[in-house]
């Protein structure tokens, strides 16, 4: 495929998660009110879509390593299709709560194939430019969805906002069937054997590089995380926020999220790898430090929490970048299997920390921003230490 197509392709398919998850943030409290939930139940319709997308990746991983990336891709983004069609119709919040997994089931091979993919046509310095192209479009797809989802929710309903992930889903399935070419150079036919199955797992934990990277990816997606799942109640419950006004300010965190991946691009050229990452710690770190002390000091308004988290989406769009490409790069023979575990890793981090929260929240801005900064410690201590010790990158 040609570079550009490449890149379509990526910010297709790794936007899935974010349309997925902020398209409907906006609409969540209401959903909460309509099906007269708990708190903690609106937290599963989040949590349990990013565990069932977590734990699908371990098998479409090596699926796609089998029998290629195309036919996973069509045939998670056909299921996809439909468990979104399923959301729209839920009768009540169990069911809602049940489409929402197999959502999360399905955009599982669309992420799993992406990431794949990247490592198929690039070797991995290469690849974290590539990648970082494809995050920039991942960006511009969650930098609409989040004001589209409260537009629709104002006006029409959730259900509207729910109607909008069926049709990114149709898009994406038609789009991958015309245009998706094979990028598995050779299938291996032994992929699935449990023995051989168990052999690459080992092969891939026992690798320091992949923790190193996929411990950044990791822990970066685990201050993003923190500040999805209590964003949509912070700013409408506590801070008066309108649906409307709530999709536009995550609208801007986006923006500096495309900011931070074209910073990673610059820095990539210039510094390399390592360097990169050490430099977009700093940000991190900064930005965790300033939210946290905002909190403690009583400031609690939606500037003190935008400003300081804008800061921390440049982090992000850096540490995603080399993370998420640097985490396959010692695996050019198991990418699909590699970028399963990373990205399972991910979710199970995204759905320990969304149990925490849906029983923490205390009507405050405090748990947003001390998980924030939480995380942003542990970032800083993988990527000034795991990836500064094991983050060379392959070179072939």
């Amino acid at each position: 495929m040609q570079a550009n197509t490449v890149v379509l392709f990526l910010s297709v398919l790794l936007g899935i998660q974010p349309i997925t998850t902020d398209l409907y943030l906006p609409a969540l409290p209401a959903i909460t009110e309509g099906f007269g939930a708990s708190m903690a139940q609106a937290q599963l319709t989040l949590t349990a879509l990013l565990l069932a997308f977590g734990i699908s990746q371990l098998v479409w991983g090596p699926l796609s390593d089998r029998f290629g990336r195309r036919p996973v891709l069509v045939g998670g983004l056909a299921a996809y299709a439909v468990a979104s069609l399923g959301s729209v119709f839920a009768s009540t919040m169990e069911l809602l709560i049940i489409w929402r997994a197999v959502q999360g089931l399905a955009m599982g091979a669309a992420v799993v194939c992406a990431r794949a993919m990247t490592r198929d046509l690039y070797v991995p310095a290469d690849g974290a430019r590539v990648m970082s192209k494809g995050l920039t479009g991942l960006g511009v797809i969650a930098c609409i969805s989040s004001p589209l989802g409260g537009l629709l929710s104002d006006w029409l309903g959730w259900r509207a906002a729910m109607s909008a992930l069926s049709a990114f889903g149709v898009v994406a399935l038609v789009l991958a069937y015309v245009k998706f070419e094979e990028t598995l150079p050779q299938r291996n036919l032994k992929a699935l054997q449990p023995a051989v199955l168990l052999s690459t797992w080992g092969m891939i934990v026992r690798h320091p590089t992949f923790w190193a990277y996929a411990l950044l990816a990791t822990t970066s997606y685990g201050g993003l995380f923190t500040f999805l799942a209590t964003s949509s109640f912070v700013f409408i419950k506590v801070l008066g926020l309108s649906k409307t006004q709530y999709g536009l300010a995550m609208a801007s965190m986006s923006l500096c999220y495309i900011t931070g991946t074209f910073m990673c691009r610059r820095l990539l050229t210039r510094y390399g790898v390592l360097r990169t990452v050490w430099l977009g710690g700093w940000l991190t770190l900064v930005s965790g430090a300033v939210l946290a002390a905002l909190a403690y000091a009583g400031v609690h308004t939606v500037w003190a929490i935008l400003l300081p988290f804008c800061v921390f989406m440049l982090g992000h769009g850096v540490h995603q970048s080399c993370g998420q490409s640097g985490s396959t790069g010692p695996f050019p023979q198991a990418a699909g299997a590699a970028s399963a575990l990373a990205g399972f890793m991910m979710m199970v981090c995204a759905f320990a920390m969304g149990g925490w929260l849906g029983s923490h929240m205390d009507g405050t801005v405090r748990p947003l921003a001390y998980g924030v900064a939480a995380w942003a410690v542990l970032i800083v201590l993988t990527a000034w230490v795991l990836v500064q010790r094991y983050g060379e990158p392959a070179k072939h």
